[in-house]
Formats: C-alpha cells, sequence, structure tokens
C-alpha cells in the first residue's frame, strides 16, 4: 500500500500541495475541508449569476514557479475579453489594449482561460481621489493643499536623513518609510480601521511582509518613468509588486481556478472530504499518527490514519485540536492567538454616481478600478471592489455594476452582531453618504461573512515562536498556507510553502526552515531585531 497524506483545508495551500504530491510523488492526497466549497479564502462566490472574489485575489507573482504553474491550469488569453473589445471599438483603437498570448483560447468561446488585466486602484479620502501608490504628484497637491503639502514633504526629507532606529511597531515602520505627515494622513487611521488596533500595538513584521518596498521615491520613478522602458511582459520582473500595470486573473474569478485543480486531482486519485471538521489529532512519537473528523454531511465521526500531514487550519484551532499532549505554554500561546474577521457585501446597481475622471478608457463611464481604499473617516467600509473591472464575465448583465463592500471586524462585534438585512442596508447607506453611489440605484444584494480571514500580529503573536517550535519537532507535519502558519501570506506564498513542504518530503529534509522563511524579508529582521 501507497503513503498517504492527509491535508486540512481546500485552500490555495492545500490544493498545491495535494497537486504537488500526486503529480512528483506516489503519495496518495486526502483532503479535508471544513466548508462545502473549494477554494478557501480564494473561492469565488455565486449569487443570481453574479461571482464575487472575497478579498480580492491578483494572479501575480515574483516566482516564475507559480506564475507557470498557474499558466499550466488555465493558459493565458489569446483573444480580446468582452470588455476589451467593446473598449476597443468604442475608442477606435488600432490595436488590442492588452498583449495577448499568441495561440491562447479566446474567452468569448473558452472558460478555461487566465485573462490578462490592468491594475487600477486608488484611494478615496476627502471624498477625493488619490493615486495608489500615493504620489506626491499635482492632483495630490492640490487635493491635499499646500500646508499638508509642506509637512509631508518636510517630515518625509527628515526621515529620510535622519533615520529611525529602534523600529519595533508598524507605527515606527511606516514613519520611517514614508514620514510622519504621510503616515498621518494615509496610513494610521486606514490601518486602525482594518485591524481595530492602533499602528502602535501591531508588529513591524506586517510592513515588512506586506509593503516592504514600496516607498514614495519608488512610487514616483514609476509613475514618471517613460511608457517605452515600463516592462509589458506580465512578469514585470523590473517591477516591484505594489506597483505592478497588470496581472492575471481566471475568467470566472480565482474560485476558478481552485476548481479546475480539485477536479484535476481526484482524476488522478486524490480525494476531497468536504462539509467536516477536524476535531483531534493523535500525536505519537515525535509526529502525528491520526486525525478525527466529524462530517456534517453524514453526522458521522470518523478518524484516519496517514504519513504526512499538512495542515492549513487556524493555528489556533491546530493546538486545540490536539488535545493533552500539548505543552501548557504552547497552549496558552496558541489560545491567544488574535484574527480580524470579514464581511464582503455585494451590490448590483444600474449605475455609480462617482464617474471615470481619470484617462482610462472604460465602458459606460465605469471607475476603472479593481478596487478603490475607502479612508473616510465617518464610514466603517474598508474597501470597495469593481467586480466588472475584475471580469467582465464576474457580471451577468455586464451593463449593471456589481460591486463588493469590505468590511474589518471582529466576531462578536458590532458589526459581526448586525442581522444580514441590517448590514446590508447599514452597508448601502455609507456608500449613500460618501456620493459614491445613490440608493435608489440598487438592484439586488447579498453578503459573506468569513471569519479567520486575517491572522493578526499583535496579542499573542510575539510568542509565536513557542508554537512553531512545538510544531517543528513533529516530523510529519507541516504547517503551511495563510492561517496555518498564521502569517499574513499572499496567494503564492502560500502556495510556495506547499511546494517547499513537498519538496522536503520528496528530498528527505526535515528541517522546516525553507518554509517559514517564505515571505520573510531577512534583511529587515536581522537590520531591526534589536
Amino acid at each position: 500500500m501507497g503513503k498517504i497524506a492527509i491535508i486540512i483545508g481546500a485552500g490555495p495551500a492545500g490544493l498545491t500541495a495535494a497537486y504537488e504530491l500526486i503529480t512528483k510523488t506516489d503519495i496518495k492526497p486526502i483532503i479535508i475541508e471544513k466548508t462545502n466549497d473549494i477554494g478557501g479564502l480564494s473561492k469565488t462566490v455565486v449569487h443570481n449569476g453574479n461571482r464575487m472574489d472575497i478579498g480580492g485575489h491578483r494572479f501575480f507573482s515574483k516566482s516564475d514557479v507559480v506564475m507557470q504553474w498557474w499558466q499550466n491550469i488555465l493558459p493565458l488569453q489569446g483573444s480580446g475579453s468582452k470588455d476589451n473589445v467593446r473598449k476597443d471599438i468604442n475608442y477606435q483603437n488600432k490595436k488590442n489594449s492588452v498583449k495577448l498570448s499568441a495561440n491562447g483560447p479566446d474567452p468569448e468561446m473558452e472558460d478555461e482561460v487566465m485573462l490578462i488585466r490592468k491594475r487600477s486602484s486608488r484611494i478615496f479620502f476627502l471624498r477625493k481621489f488619490f493615486d495608489y501608490p500615493i504620489t506626491l504628484n499635482r492632483k495630490t497637491v492640490s487635493n491635499l493643499g499646500f500646508i499638508r503639502i509642506f509637512k509631508i514633504a518636510f517630515t518625509y526629507t527628515w526621515v529620510k536623513l535622519f533615520r529611525v532606529k529602534n523600529i519595533r511597531s508598524l507605527e515606527d515602520f511606516f514613519i520611517s518609510r514614508f514620514g510622519t505627515e504621510l503616515y498621518k494622513t494615509f496610513f494610521k487611521d486606514y490601518t486602525k480601521k482594518v485591524w481595530g488596533k492602533p499602528c502602535s500595538e501591531i508588529g513591524a513584521d506586517w510592513g515588512a511582509q506586506r509593503i516592504r518596498k514600496l516607498s514614495v521615491s519608488r512610487a514616483i520613478l514609476h509613475a514618471i518613468r517613460p511608457t517605452f522602458r515600463k516592462d509589458k511582459t506580465i512578469g514585470q520582473k523590473g517591477t516591484d509588486t505594489s506597483l505592478i500595470d497588470q496581472f492575471m486573473y481566471p475568467k470566472l474569478g480565482p474560485g476558478q481556478m481552485w476548481e479546475t485543480v480539485a477536479q484535476l486531482i481526484e482524476e488522478k486519485g486524490a480525494v476531497i472530504i468536504k462539509n467536516s471538521d477536524v476535531i483531534g489529532l493523535d500525536i505519537t512519537v515525535g509526529g502525528i499518527g491520526g486525525l478525527s473528523y466529524f462530517d456534517h454531511t453524514t453526522s458521522l465521526q470518523n478518524t484516519i490514519k496517514g504519513d504526512y500531514f499538512f495542515s492549513t487550519m487556524p493555528v489556533k484551532d491546530l493546538i486545540a485540536a490536539m488535545g493533552d499532549k500539548v505543552p501548557g505554554e504552547v497552549k496558552e500561546v496558541a489560545l491567544n492567538l488574535q484574527y480580524r474577521d470579514f464581511i464582503t457585501v455585494g451590490l448590483l446597481l444600474n449605475k455609480l454616481k462617482i464617474k471615470n475622471e481619470t484617462k482610462v478608457p472604460s465602458l459606460d463611464n465605469l471607475v476603472p478600478d479593481n478596487w478603490i481604499y475607502i479612508q473616510e473617516k465617518d464610514v466603517k467600509i474598508g474597501r470597495l471592489q469593481i467586480y466588472n473591472n475584475w471580469s467582465p464575465y464576474m457580471v451577468a448583465d455586464v451593463e449593471k455594476v456589481w460591486i463588493g463592500l469590505e468590511y474589518f471586524c471582529n466576531e462578536g462585534d458590532e458589526l459581526w452582531a448586525m442581522s444580514d438585512i441590517d448590514f446590508m442596508q447599514f452597508a448601502i447607506d455609507e456608500l449613500h453618504q460618501i456620493d459614491i453611489i445613490d440608493r435608489c440605484e440598487v438592484i439586488d444584494k447579498t453578503m459573506i461573512r468569513v471569519p479567520k480571514t486575517y491572522p493578526a500580529y499583535f496579542g499573542a503573536y510575539t510568542q509565536f515562536d513557542v508554537v512553531s517550535d512545538f510544531t517543528d519537532q513533529l516530523e510529519n507535519l507541516f504547517l503551511i498556507g495563510r492561517n496555518g502558519m498564521h502569517k499574513y501570506n499572499n496567494q503564492d506564498h502560500s502556495m510556495l510553502t506547499a511546494m517547499a513542504a513537498v519538496n522536503n518530503i520528496i528530498s528527505g529534509e526535515t528541517s522546516k526552515k525553507n518554509i517559514w522563511e517564505i515571505n520573510t524579508e531577512e534583511d529587515f529582521h536581522e537590520a531591526h531585531k534589536n
């Protein structure tokens, strides 16, 4: 009998691990998935024919391995998509507005295709739009006023001349990168909206992982770089991730990628058990012997044994499922790990109130943004997605506007406690209040709640090595993915952790160090660890 790998979670990390195992080894993957969905946070939710991307997933990576991996599953488009074709006709362009793949599929004829999308996101603040990343251009100066601009320029110059030492918090990180005034204007309040905590109480690690290379000077240089010098390839090797001009995106949303992977691995012999909660792990000498799960479909509790175990479930829940064999200190740290939860409200509208005042051509004068950061202090909404701009095939009727209103909250707080009906009306009223929509234009609505979306960099996080040191001693257990590692990974980073774990099994490597080092800026941590 061949060996078995038990994988907890059918998100990007879990499915990547299963794909790598079944294509490179004779190890059989069995996935235990908590929900009835495929894709984890990268799933696509369908409501009345309209598709929602929870959180927004740009398919882009600095890793050639990941970029090619995605394209092996869904090939790049070879013909224009619905909105590209219509824009090219409307604006009488002489050539396609995106660089297409030779011999690639036609998205108007085939579903298994990866679109090439233009990146566009802005900040909405003071009832005005600002470029993201922020650049000190003419429009920014006009929007902010001379006095505030002077303070931004002065404090930015100050930190460039007199470097901030002892960077311990996210506040320190932001100030060291952007100066005090720019931090106060664009980062302080918005970050508190996202995390529910002031930047002074959040670890600097978050900045090191998420915006390590973003800076004012890089954003300005990118904005003024002549067009002919820009990297127009999909890999964009010379461009920082925060400044990319285009990205790949599955025609039917991010979940299409992972539903396709799930189908491929099942055809090769993998097993996916849905709607099942992992409730117990059996710790043996130096590893895991098996696990127990409750199948909500059959209402039965089952036990399964395996040779290797991959976990993408929240570390807090994983340690709790291990029972009494876990040392008390490990239990205590895991119990106090914190998370930020997420609510998305989907609204279908006849039109938006805001208009496209950019130079980017659009259909029906729709703003060109993939998402908009809402930094107004008088509303709770954090981001606004325009699903039409992710893929025109996300919208059942392309003449309508399909948007996602994103809220950051904690389970049990005032936002989470609202009924669905009340919350959706609350969200509609907020967008109406800041003049982005007219509530009378709303045709349809829905909402999705996602607990434990973001692992927090405060609370017991500073002691997380107590947990990771313990789990690393369990030789056949691999913690991978965002929640599996309590690490704010992007989708590609989560995939890379899965690939590294499988490669370790193949090579016989017992250290987990290479897995933990993915998406870690060692130069930052070394420079500021004291």
